[in-house]
C-alpha cells in the first residue's frame, strides 16, 4: 500500500457518529508516542475481519471489511470505498486465487465478485451458522468449516467447579461461557462444500467443540482446526485432510496449565504458529511447528508485549501483535499497543506502532499485514465508534 499525499486516503467527508463530533475525528495522524502514521479507512460501525480470515484479493489491490449495511471494498491504491453486499453477513473470507468473497447470509453460502458484485448462491443449510467461519482452500475449489449436527436446542450440562484462573478472561464472563459450552458435549462435524457443485461432505464427527477451521494457504486438501474451550483443558490445535484422513495433533502439553492457541498458518503453508504459555500467564512465546518435520520453533515474548493475536508478514520475516487489555491473561503488565516484532536470537524484539490505551479490548483489534508488507490493518474503538485503521510500518518523516 502506498500513500501519495496526506489527504488522499479518504476521498469524501465521513459522517461520524457520537460520542465524537466530526471535526474531532481525524482521518490520519502520527502517533506522538511511536512516530508512526495512522490512517482511518472507514466510516463508523465498520470492522476488519478476524485475524486468520483472508481479507485481501488475490492481487492484493483491494480488501473487504464489514459495515452496518453489509460488506464494503476498499481499494488499497486509490483509498476509495464502495459497498459490495447488503444485509446481515457472517463467516466472511476472500479467495486467494479468484476475485471472490464467500460468506453466509440467512443460511445460504454465497460468492460475490469483488469487481462486478455479481453474486451466486453455492449452498443452503441454516445449521452452518452454528459453527466456525468459512475457510476457502488454495485452489478455490472447496469451502470448509464446522457445524452442530443437530440444529435443535441441546441440553447444556452444568460446568465443573471453576477455579479463579478459569476466569482471567476478556471480556468478563467469557471463561464461564467457555466452560458451559465445553461441558455440553454437543455433536459437531467438520464439513467441506464443493464450490462448483455445492456438494456437502461431512467428516470428523465429534462431541468436542470444533472451531477456527482454516485451510492451508498452499495445500488445497489440508485443514487446521481447534478443539475449543478453556485452553488449559483442551488439546487445541489439529490438522486433518479433507477426506477425513491424517488427523494430527500439532501441540502436546508438557506441563499442567500449559496453553496454546490462536493458531495460524505461515504464508507458505509450511509452519503453524500459535500463542504458547508455559504455564498460563507466566512464560510467553510465539511458537511454531514445521509441518514437514515436526520441528518446533519458539520466540520468547516479554509480558508487556504479549498479544491476544499474532500475525506474520507476507514474506514470513516479521510478526505483528494487537496487545492485550487490562483483564487479559497477561495482566497485570501487558500493554495496549499494536506491535511490530522482529525475530532475534530466539526472542521477538518489539516496536510499538499504535497506542491503544483508549481502546476497549472487548473488541479485539485483529491485526493483519497488507499484501505489500508495508502497513498493518486493524479495527479499533479508540475514537469511540469502531473503525478500520492502517498503520505504516515505516516511521513518518
Amino acid at each position: 500500500m502506498t500513500v501519495n499525499s496526506p489527504g488522499i486516503f479518504l476521498t469524501c467527508a465521513l459522517i461520524i457518529a457520537a460520542p465524537l463530533a466530526s471535526q474531532d475525528v481525524p482521518s490520519e495522524w502520527v502517533d506522538p508516542s511511536t512516530g508512526h502514521r495512522i490512517i482511518r479507512l472507514s466510516e463508523p460501525g465498520s470492522a476488519s475481519l478476524y485475524f486468520h480470515q483472508n481479507t485481501y484479493s488475490a492481487t492484493g489491490d483491494v480488501m473487504v471489511f464489514t459495515t452496518h449495511e453489509g460488506l464494503s471494498v476498499l481499494n488499497l491504491q486509490t483509498r476509495k470505498v464502495r459497498p459490495l453486499v447488503e444485509g446481515h453477513i457472517s463467516h466472511v473470507v476472500v479467495g486467494r486465487r479468484t476475485r471472490q468473497v464467500f460468506y453466509l447470509k440467512e443460511g445460504t453460502v454465497y460468492a460475490t465478485n469483488l469487481d462486478t458484485a455479481a453474486t451466486h448462491a453455492i449452498f443452503t443449510k441454516p445449521e452452518l451458522r452454528s459453527g466456525s467461519g468459512l475457510t476457502v482452500n488454495a485452489d478455490e475449489t472447496l469451502l470448509a468449516g464446522s457445524f452442530v449436527d443437530d440444529p435443535n436446542p441441546q441440553p447444556v450440562a452444568p460446568p465443573p467447579p471453576a477455579k479463579p484462573e478459569d476466569h482471567n478472561d476478556n471480556p468478563p464472563g467469557k471463561g464461564a461461557m467457555m466452560e458451559r459450552r465445553l461441558a455440553a458435549r454437543i455433536p459437531m462435524s467438520l464439513y467441506t462444500i464443493d464450490i462448483k457443485t455445492g456438494k456437502l461432505n461431512t467428516f470428523n464427527q465429534s462431541t468436542d467443540w470444533l472451531n477456527h477451521v482454516q485451510f492451508s494457504p498452499t495445500d488445497p486438501t489440508l485443514l487446521m482446526f481447534c478443539h475449543e474451550g478453556p485452553w488449559h483443558k483442551v488439546d487445541r490445535i489439529w490438522t486433518i485432510r479433507t477426506d477425513g484422513s491424517g488427523l494430527r495433533k500439532i501441540h502436546t502439553r508438557t506441563m499442567e496449565m500449559e496453553i496454546a492457541g490462536h493458531e495460524f498458518f505461515n504464508p507458505d503453508g509450511k509452519i503453524i504458529w500459535y500463542d504458547l504459555q508455559t504455564p498460563k500467564g507466566k512464560e510467553f512465546w510465539l511458537a511454531g511447528v514445521v509441518l514437514a518435520t515436526g520441528d518446533t520453533i519458539r520466540y520468547k515474548v516479554q509480558r508487556p508485549e504479549w498479544s491476544v493475536h499474532y500475525n506474520v508478514s507476507p514474506d514470513g520475516k516479521l510478526f505483528a501483535g494487537d496487545g492485550g487489555g487490562p483483564t487479559s491473561v497477561a495482566a497485570p503488565g501487558n500493554g495496549q499497543w499494536i506491535y511490530l516484532f522482529t525475530p532475534q536470537e530466539g526472542a521477538l524484539q518489539a516496536e510499538k506502532l499504535v497506542d491503544l490505551s483508549k481502546h476497549n479490548y472487548r473488541l479485539e483489534p485483529n491485526v493483519t499485514f497488507t499484501p505489500d508488507g508495508k502497513w498493518l490493518i486493524f479495527r479499533s474503538n479508540m475514537l469511540g465508534p469502531t473503525y478500520v485503521f492502517a498503520v505504516e510500518l515505516r516511521k513518518a518523516a
